[in-house]
């Protein structure tokens, strides 16, 4: 635990780069040091939904009654 606390900002660079750092204390590991993907990118959701989600073939088509209200007909 001293030395994650003395070196905190190195272990943090560590993560950073895709380590994964455990952090014992009295030889015990009590916390995990991760990176956290970076949530601008297209890469941290990229098939997030796969399997999940299923678009009809129709999914395009407005009913006749919704279209006729929208003024689509």
């Amino acid at each position: 635990m001293h030395e994650a606390k003395t070196n905190l900002s190195k272990l943090v660079e560590r993560a950073q780069a895709g380590e994964d750092i455990v952090i014992a204390r009295n030889g015990q590991p009590v916390a995990r040091l991760t990176p956290i993907a970076d949530a601008t990118s297209l890469a941290s959701v990229r098939g997030a939904w796969r399997g999940q989600v299923h678009i009809r073939d129709d999914f395009d088509e407005l009913p006749d009654d919704i279209a006729e209200t929208l003024g689509g007909r």
